[in-house]
């Protein structure tokens, strides 16, 4: 078995490459102009993706979020959500790689059989970067009015965490 998923990838190029051949592309040359695309892809979304970053790190490293945790942990100790995942609920928006570390540290410290745990689990995989997808594609495109982007991915994302913790509740609970 390890056979056949360690030479699926080489496979699927060798699948590619013949069928180039076969329908008389130039396979190589294809291959480069879509390098080439893709070099200048990535000159284009570079200043917007450094932006988003350092946008990140400032609110991160601000304390900004602190204070938001803090002035709201009261109304969410009502609806019991713990502390912990809060932090995740407002950084997933904003980077999913910061959202993947407090999920780790989530994870060594309540495990993953926790309701912390499954609670970070599910908000994981049922919510989304938003502000970091919308600033990278939009402005990868050059596309400088959103018009209701933002406001949808912010009702889906709220959707996304009220369901993942009702549905945890209800399927840890029973």
């Amino acid at each position: 078995m390890s056979l056949i998923s360690s030479s699926f990838i080489p496979i699927i190029i060798l699948f590619i490459v013949s069928y180039g051949v076969f329908k008389k592309v130039k396979v190589y040359e294809v291959f480069v102009e879509g390098a080439k695309d893709g070099l200048k892809i990535c000159k284009n979304i570079f200043p917007y993706l450094l932006c988003m970053l350092l946008a990140i790190k400032v609110f991160r490293e601000s304390g900004i979020l602190e204070y938001i945790i803090n002035f709201i942990e009261p109304f969410t100790n009502v609806l019991g959500v713990p502390k912990e995942v809060i932090t995740q609920i407002f950084i997933k928006p904003l980077s999913g790689s910061g959202a993947l570390g407090i999920f780790t540290d989530n994870m060594k410290n309540f495990g993953p059989d926790s309701f912390l745990g499954v609670l970070s689990s599910v908000l994981m995989g049922s919510t989304e970067t938003i502000f970091y997808t919308i600033a990278l594609y939009f402005g990868a495109v050059k596309i400088k009015k959103i018009r209701h982007t933002l406001w949808t991915a912010i009702l889906s994302e709220i959707i996304g965490v009220i369901l993942a913790i009702n549905i945890t509740k209800i399927i840890f609970f029973n």
